[in-house]
């Protein structure tokens, strides 16, 4: 028998809460859910014995939550519950086998681009991952991604206090931070870990995720994907190695696009605004359901969802900008490797609409990434978006359908993948199109000297403007 005190003990003193005041008052308040936790590590063997789970683990994460961390997340907890996640399911490593296969791959679906765009080979090197090392390798740009919109959370707890709470609760409020950062730590990782399991290249989200100019394929997700198929693996991994050599052409040829995703993000994150009453009346919800001594419903409380502010307007118009980049991008890639495939690879149409189907429903991992930070990882008009690049191809060629990358002012808008084949529908290809006469057409569109361009926004307020 333990003899630690009794939290529910009435003779024992009462400890003082430090989040007294605050939305994690009922975290720690004596009698609250979290109340005395620390002395429940001595019952993890008969809750792991009773629910299969690990409750000293449980008991551990909460703790790492709390310890004190540099910047707005905790990224140890993101990477040990990235980790975790991953290790729930086999992994393995990928051979030399994997790595000679997925090389002579791109090798193959670059020379197939070559005909089908005229951007150049983006590819420097190729790999073969396992999901873990999905984790590792994207674990910077996720950082990039992430970081701006759990900053604005951290400092929003403080400045969303009523003022006459600020002054109170001031050495307080970074306690608060490390909390609030811990646990978004907890969520993004739980995130991260579920989409390990998804994802097929480097690029499949429509992020450039990888390092620059790296090809990677994730083998056990793909031979998990070819499962689902009545196609061969080697078919299977050939078409996406198609996508990820495409992607890797368009992101190395045009150097603004990295910035605009990223930009759309960091837009998202300025517009963050916290309501404390509803964040009050959420971990109030919550917490009533917590069970110190049942794991599951614990474990729980990590994966879930806890902190959901309303999307501002600024917000709205961030991810819609976002989520029209990305449908850009994935249509784009979808009909230059149509292009690539329709006299080489029977296989292709079946691939590619499994692809569309699989990127347009997106997985559980990718939901709950979107119900954490707001970012929609999936182009809802993928189709739009690859029917009006073939449509411009069809009149104007591939190179004005890729000219359209040279400058962010010249992409379509969501008016425009509204009616896809009627973007720039007065273009026509020229009998002789020289390198000069075609840079001198890209320049009066930038310039504005072709009548009714559709292409350009009406207002800076549109939701898809610059």
């Amino acid at each position: 028998m333990s003899n630690d005190p009794d939290p529910g003990d009435p003779a024992q003193p009462e400890e003082p809460n430090p989040f007294k005041g605050t939305p994690f008052e009922h975290l720690f308040a004596a009698g609250g859910p979290l109340s005395g936790m620390a002395g429940l590590g001595n019952l993890g063997n008969l809750a792991g014995g009773a629910g299969g789970m690990d409750f000293n683990q449980i008991i551990s994460q909460f703790k790492a939550m709390m310890e004190p961390h540099e910047g707005p997340l905790n990224w140890k907890v993101v990477d040990d519950l990235a980790r975790s996640a991953v290790a729930q399911q086999p992994d393995p490593s990928p051979g030399r086998r994997d790595h000679d296969r997925v090389a002579d791959a791109v090798q193959l679906a670059d020379h197939w681009l070559d005909v089908a765009t005229e951007f150049p080979s983006g590819v420097t090197s190729t790999a073969a991952w396992s999901r873990a090392e999905w984790v590792v390798e994207t674990r910077p740009v996720w950082k990039v991604l992430v970081e701006p919109v759990a900053a604005k959370s951290v400092s929003g707890i403080g400045n969303a206090l009523p003022q006459e709470m600020q002054g109170a609760a001031g050495p307080l409020l970074g306690i608060i931070g490390q909390a609030v950062g811990g646990m978004l730590a907890s969520q993004i990782g739980q995130g991260l870990g579920g989409l390990a399991g998804e994802v097929l290249t480097a690029s499949d989200i429509g992020l450039p995720l990888g390092s620059h100019g790296k090809a990677a394929l994730v083998m056990s997700n793909v031979r998990e994907f070819a499962d689902g198929l009545d196609v061969s693996e080697d078919d299977v991994l050939l078409y996406l190695a198609l996508r990820e050599a495409a992607h890797q052409r368009l992101f190395a040829h045009v150097p603004w696009l990295r910035e605009h995703l990223v930009g759309a993000v960091t837009d998202y994150a300025q517009g963050l605004e916290l309501d404390m009453q509803q964040m009050q009346e959420r971990i109030q919800e919550q917490m009533g359901g917590i069970n110190p001594m049942d794991p599951a419903s614990m474990q729980g409380l990590l994966e879930g969802g806890l902190f959901e502010p309303p999307v501002s307007p600024q917000q709205e118009a961030a991810l819609s900008r976002l989520e029209i980049a990305l449908a850009l991008v994935e249509g784009w890639v979808d009909e230059v490797v149509g292009q690539a495939t329709a006299e080489r690879m029977p296989a292709a149409t079946k691939l590619r609409e499994a692809v569309r189907r699989r990127r347009a429903a997106g997985g559980p991992a990718e939901q709950t990434f979107a119900a954490l930070v707001g970012l929609e990882l999936r182009p809802r008009r993928l189709r739009d978006a690859s029917t009006l690049w073939g449509g411009l191809r069809t009149r104007s060629g591939a190179e004005a359908r890729d000219g359209v990358w040279m400058h962010p002012d010249l992409l379509p808008t969501a008016a425009d993948l509204d009616d896809p084949l009627s973007f720039r529908a007065e273009a026509t290809q020229p009998d002789d199109l020289t390198e000069e006469a075609f840079d001198e057409e890209l320049r009066k569109l930038l310039d504005g000297d072709v009548p009714d361009a559709p292409e350009a926004p009406e207002s800076s307020d549109s939701p898809d403007g610059e």
